[in-house]
């Protein structure tokens, strides 16, 4: 698919088509990032997505245990107080 740059202010600007944007799941906002010439547009990614979800199937699995055992040092010795 073709498309014309257009002029905004002192920059460039790309209209994209409503399908085109539906198709590759866009937002309001998007992440821009130059590859070897080429210009990739991606939705953002929303950090830690799917976390609670996987803590819970962890939980239910019994793969939440703590893997090692607690080291103590000299400030849970000397300094540390309950």
């Amino acid at each position: 698919m073709r498309a014309r740059l257009v002029r905004i202010g002192n920059s460039r600007g790309l209209r994209l088509p409503k399908p085109l944007i539906e198709e590759a799941g866009l937002a309001d906002e998007v992440d821009l990032q130059v590859r070897g010439g080429t210009i990739v547009i991606r939705p953002v990614g929303r950090p830690r997505v799917g976390w609670a979800e996987a803590a819970q199937r962890a939980r239910e699995a019994s793969h939440d245990q703590v893997l090692d055992a607690p080291t103590e040092t000299r400030f849970d010795r000397e300094e540390w107080t309950w």
